[in-house]
């Protein structure tokens, strides 16, 4: 009797230990994505809603619709948005898992230290929604080039250009800034600011080795 009820002690804490092990090895819930299609119009994304409802769609489908998802998108003029503002605190993970950033300081290099450390976002983990990866530098087509529309701390910019395809409602005018989402094909490989696109249409997207993809985050 006394083995009988040691034996059912040791299964029911190796049981314990088992699901311990389990919770521990599961991988966090996606919070961060890169679409896996544009809208289809260039940079002409209807504007911010536009673009968070693009976001929500594709999260929907892959079944994290749950969650409140924005698009980090920068706008212009008297009443921009800085993207950094739009995307909550962090952090965020990527479709597989993997740790992206653990707050908006890192996310942006905001003091020396994170700068040198920078966030984890790189190719290997620039997962789609679908936990495809995006193709970058080297791969046929390059669709590395993502939208944002912001300066590498995630502000809005200030000056007169058109750095957002006017406000993200245009696909003839202006210009969109791009980030590189495997921070590779230099010489600036930041991940949300390393340059312009060379005009907002869908083929001067993809001339510039983009595809009209967004960065998404949840933002609860």
């Amino acid at each position: 009797m006394r083995n009988t009820l040691v034996l059912a002690g040791a299964l029911t804490v190796l049981g314990g230990t088992m699901a311990l092990a389990q919770q521990a090895a599961a991988p966090a819930p996606m919070t961060f994505f890169i679409t896996s299609v544009g809208v289809g119009k260039g940079a002409d994304l209807g504007g911010l809603a536009g673009a968070d409802k693009h976001c929500q769609t594709l999260a929907q489908a892959a079944g994290a619709g749950g969650k409140t998802w924005r698009a980090y998108l920068s706008t212009q003029g008297a009443n921009a948005v800085n993207a950094r503002d739009r995307i909550g605190k962090g952090p965020w993970h990527g479709a597989k898992g993997g740790l992206i950033a653990q707050d908006l300081a890192s996310l942006h290099g905001d003091t020396l230290e994170l700068a040198r450390v920078g966030n984890s976002l790189h190719k290997a983990n620039a997962l789609d929604e679908k936990g495809q990866p995006v193709k970058g530098y080297g791969d046929t087509p390059n669709q590395h080039d993502i939208l944002t529309g912001t300066q590498p701390d995630g502000t809005a910019y200030k000056d007169a250009a058109d750095h957002t395809c006017a406000n993200w409602t245009s696909s003839t005018t202006g210009t969109a800034q791009l980030g590189h989402s495997d921070r590779a094909g230099g010489p600036n490989v930041s991940w949300n600011s390393s340059h312009p696109s060379r005009g907002c249409s869908q083929e001067n997207l993809v001339a510039t080795g983009g595809a009209g993809l967004l960065y998404c985050f949840a933002a609860n």
